[in-house]
């Protein structure tokens, strides 16, 4: 079903499309501009953002820094996957793992998932021309941050999920209701919203975008696991949106919202397989540093076994969300399954990568002056971030009619 992939000795992929003759292959290797990309990504953020800037941001109102989020923005970091038509840089979703997993590695606290990878990929896929033109340039050039307001009570993140209604009202839509667990509310300048226009059990969703600041809209910031995220209820109190800010078809909405959360699961993806790279670093280093009975603790069994296993888990996730970049990138009609697979294991991979980081540093891992606890905490995020390891199986095995 999936495409062979080959690994070179640096371990480290992205992709080159096939040549004809290997149509049944995909050979993974940066090319020089992305692996220029990776390491301008890497020295920017070591020098902006190390763990105490993280920690210092993570007790801000905002919860991250304004100044540092333009300059990702004039470095194009969230142009990449856009069309330049848009103000973006023409690139792909391939590209923009690089970013997010340098980001995931040094926990960036940052909207840039919920305004690119979110927002701003679903109005790439649902917009008309006018509406891109309109929402896309202030995502590209940093000025504007956008999210997707999806997950209600229920916890579903299907179509069956989303109860807030938007009623049609004239030449414009009322929407009532309330969205949970809406990331970078409070500094959203618009927004996605998924509500309910018709009674379909399949789909009867309509996208609307709504002004973040339109009267009633009311935000009330969530406490979350991870204190690098901010995380919102939000509240829609009769809000009137204009017909012309519906995102593609009416009562339509959830078949093209998936396809933009396939890049979405993508995105999230990347930034864990960044989060457990880094948790497998740091206790690799601390292994071989770490002594006791007068030799380091990775010269025992228990803890190189461990890591060993840490390091398949990282790879394989690398490998799966690599893959799935790709599909998105092509338009290829494993995209789906792929993203699904991704987001799949690596949810679980991100989560056993921490945990065991945790174990590796022993009882200093455990405390909250060490910065691995951090990492577990993000992982914890991601682990349940557009739905957890149980609810893409799940998917997986509807998509193969299993």
């Amino acid at each position: 079903m999936f495409a062979k992939v080959k690994l070179d000795n640096s371990q480290r992929c992205a992709v080159h499309p096939p040549a004809p003759q290997e149509a049944d292959q995909v050979n993974f290797a940066f090319s020089d501009e992305q692996e220029l990309l990776r390491s301008q990504a890497r020295d920017f953020l070591e020098r902006e953002c190390p763990p105490s800037r993280v920690r210092e941001l993570m007790a801000t109102p905002d919860g991250y820094d304004e100044a540092m989020y333009r300059r990702m923005a004039e470095l194009g970091w969230t142009a990449i996957p856009f069309p330049e038509r848009c103000g973006g840089l023409g690139l792909g979703l391939v590209d923009m793992t690089v970013v997010l997993e340098e980001m995931g590695k040094r926990l960036v606290p940052s909207p840039l998932q919920s305004s690119v990878g979110l927002a701003g990929m679903t109005v790439l896929a649902a917009g008309s021309e006018a509406q891109q033109q309109r929402l896309l340039p202030g995502i590209c050039d940093g000025s504007q941050r956008a999210t997707v307001a999806l997950l209600e009570e229920s916890g579903s993140w299907d179509a069956g999920g989303v109860r807030v209604r938007a009623q049609r009202s004239g030449d414009a839509y009322l929407v009532r209701g309330t969205k949970l667990f809406v990331a970078d509310a409070h500094v959203a300048d618009w927004m996605v919203v998924a509500a309910r226009t018709a009674e379909d059990s399949g789909d009867g969703i309509t996208l609307l975008v709504v002004d973040g600041s339109a009267p009633g809209v009311r935000s009330r910031a969530l406490d979350t696991i991870d204190p690098t995220r901010r995380l919102f209820e939000v509240a829609f109190d009769g809000v009137e949106v204009d017909a012309g800010a519906v995102l593609g078809e009416p009562d339509r909405g959830w078949h093209i919202l998936e396809r933009s959360l396939d890049a979405a699961l993508v995105a999230v993806s990347a930034e864990l397989c960044g989060t457990a790279q880094r948790a497998l670093e740091l206790s690799v280093d601390y292994a071989t540093t770490r002594q006791q009975f007068g030799r380091p603790i990775g010269a025992f069994q228990g803890v190189a076994h461990r890591c060993a296993d840490m390091l398949v888990s990282v790879e394989s996730a690398k490998s799966l969300t690599y893959y799935a970049a790709l599909a998105v990138d092509s338009g290829s009609s494993e995209a789906p399954l792929a993203a699904a697979m991704a987001k799949a294991y690596t949810s679980d991979a991100v989560r056993t990568v921490t945990a065991g980081a945790i174990q590796v540093h022993g009882g200093i891992g455990f405390t909250w002056e060490h910065d691995m606890h951090l990492f577990f905490r993000r992982a914890k995020w991601g682990e349940v971030t557009l739905g957890d390891a149980s609810h893409h199986r799940e998917r997986v095995a509807r998509l193969l009619e299993l």
